[in-house]
Formats: C-alpha cells, sequence, structure tokens
C-alpha cells in the first residue's frame, strides 16, 4: 500500500513538472500563433498520441483497465468544458503578464480545493491545511516581487485557477468511475473542438506558416502537457485525495519558475529558492499525512 501512495505520487510530481515547464511553452508558442490556435492544436496532438489506447493497453499502460460504464461521453464533454475553459483564461492570461506570475497565481488552487472540498460536506484534515498555507505562502515568495503589481493578465489566471480547482474536483470523482483513458480522451477532443472554435470566431490566423513557426512549442504542450501529463493526472487520482493531489501539483509553480528563469531569463532570487523550500515542505507534510 505504502508503495502504491508513493508511486502515485511520484505520478503527479512529475504532472507538476510537466506543467511548470510548459508555461514557457506557452508563452513562445503565441510568438506564432493565436492563444485559442495554440490550445486546439495541441489538444489535436495529445488526442491523436493516446487515442489507440482506447482499445490497445499494453506495456506501462497495462495497468490502467478498460472499463465500460455508463455516463462516460457526459462526464468526459462536461469534463472537457471546464478543461476548454481553465486552459484558455490560462492561455490567453500569459499574454499579459508573467510566466513566474501566471504559475504563482494558477497555484492558487492549491487551496481552492480543500475549501471546495469542505464545502461539499468532504473532511479535510489539519495536516493537509498546514500543508496548503505553506505551499500557498512558498507560491507567494516564488512567484511575486516585492515591487509587483497587479497586471491585466493576472485576473484571467486568477479565474482559471478557480476553474483548475473544480477541474481537479471533477477529475478525482469522475476517474473512479470511468475508464481514465477514454476519460481523458473525450476531455481532450472536447476542448480541442471548442478551441478551434473560438480560434476561427477570434479570426485567428490559422495558416501553415504560422502552425510551423509554433511547432516546437506546440509539440512540447500536445505531447508532454496534453499526451502526457493531463492524462497521468488522470489515472494517478483514480487513488489520490483531491486536496492531496492539489497540494503536490503546487509543484507546478516552481518548475515555472525555473522554466522562466533558465529560458526566458526571469529572475528568481533567494526569495524565490525560499518560497521553493516552503512548496517542498507542503509537499512532504502532505504525503506525512496522507501516510497517517
Amino acid at each position: 500500500m505504502a508503495g502504491a501512495t508513493w508511486r502515485t505520487d511520484l505520478l503527479m510530481v512529475g504532472v507538476a513538472a510537466i506543467w511548470g515547464s510548459t508555461f514557457v511553452a506557452q508563452q513562445m508558442g503565441m510568438d506564432s500563433v493565436g492563444p485559442f490556435t495554440y490550445t486546439a492544436a495541441r489538444m489535436v496532438l495529445g488526442v491523436l498520441l493516446i487515442a489507440p489506447l482506447w482499445w490497445w493497453r499494453g506495456g506501462p499502460f497495462a495497468a490502467v483497465p478498460r472499463v465500460d460504464s455508463r455516463g462516460l461521453w457526459r462526464d468526459g464533454t462536461l469534463l472537457g468544458l471546464v478543461l476548454f475553459a481553465a486552459i484558455n483564461l490560462q492561455q490567453v492570461g500569459l499574454l499579459g503578464t508573467s510566466v513566474s506570475n501566471a504559475g504563482f497565481i494558477t497555484g492558487l488552487y492549491v487551496v481552492l480545493v480543500p475549501i471546495l472540498m469542505r464545502l461539499l460536506g468532504q473532511p479535510v484534515g489539519l495536516p493537509v491545511w498546514l500543508a496548503v498555507a505553506l505551499a500557498a505562502t512558498g507560491l507567494y515568495f516564488l512567484s511575486v516581487k516585492p515591487d509587483a503589481t497587479i497586471a491585466p493578465g493576472d485576473w484571467l489566471q486568477l479565474g482559471g485557477a478557480g476553474l483548475w480547482a473544480v477541474h481537479v474536483l471533477l477529475v478525482g470523482h469522475w476517474a473512479r468511475r470511468h475508464d481514465a483513458i477514454r476519460l481523458s480522451i473525450v476531455q481532450y477532443a472536447v476542448a480541442g473542438a471548442l478551441s478551434w472554435l473560438a480560434a476561427l470566431w477570434r479570426n485567428e490566423a490559422i495558416t501553415v506558416d504560422a502552425l510551423s513557426g509554433a511547432a516546437g512549442a506546440i509539440a512540447w504542450g500536445g505531447i508532454l502537457s496534453i499526451g502526457i501529463a493531463y492524462t497521468l493526472q488522470v489515472v494517478a487520482q483514480r487513488t489520490a485525495k483531491a486536496s492531496h493531489a492539489a497540494v503536490i501539483y503546487s509543484g507546478e509553480g516552481v518548475f515555472a519558475a525555473i522554466g522562466g528563469w533558465w529560458i526566458l531569463g526571469e529572475a528568481i532570487g533567494w526569495r524565490g529558492w525560499g518560497g521553493a523550500a516552503l512548496i517542498l515542505a507542503g509537499m512532504l507534510l502532505a504525503q506525512l499525512g496522507r501516510r497517517s
């Protein structure tokens, strides 16, 4: 049991690492294409990557059982609607804020998830609240500079954080009822189709040259973030409590800040590294609380 818990947590840490690194790709991709076009293209790539798993389950996916369940398309569609709204608020918001700010504000769902759980009557233990406090404080010191002001894109990121909290809760609920991989495919297909429609409605340039210019960023966001990370999220949350998952996912802010520092030259400093240490402490406390 303990070994399975650690494996689940390592999966979620991997998810956080990929999500955090993708903030850089998301911002760089919009040098060539519009925000909705970027989201749509990465969703399509993610669907194509894992579509064969609808029927075939071998290798590392053999442990994920194929399940025929009622309501898969209904629940997957609702999940796709939430994903479409959350990921595009984040994407458009990046046009008006920094990668580190986006990582911090998005990471606020670490606070919102246990609050929503309590409102829904679900128990949340003291270790989780302490872990949430550590992670949220760490995110602040990591991403918000002392002289920071509120950027226009920050409000969109805040709206996205609320939807990410809802998404984490819904994934944790429905991943136990349905085939995790099939649920992932349906939500990507819905979010991708809606993003294409939004791109057409906004008259974004959808040309071969534009898509070629963003090919690397689309590949990073589609293969790693959509095809791998979001699928692993659904698989991992079949057994993980949503509040615990949210604390681990807060590590996304650390990886976003490191990516912004390494590739885009955004400063971190001792204040930021101290914040990263607090996030790590929160993740470890959540793990200890789960084991107890």
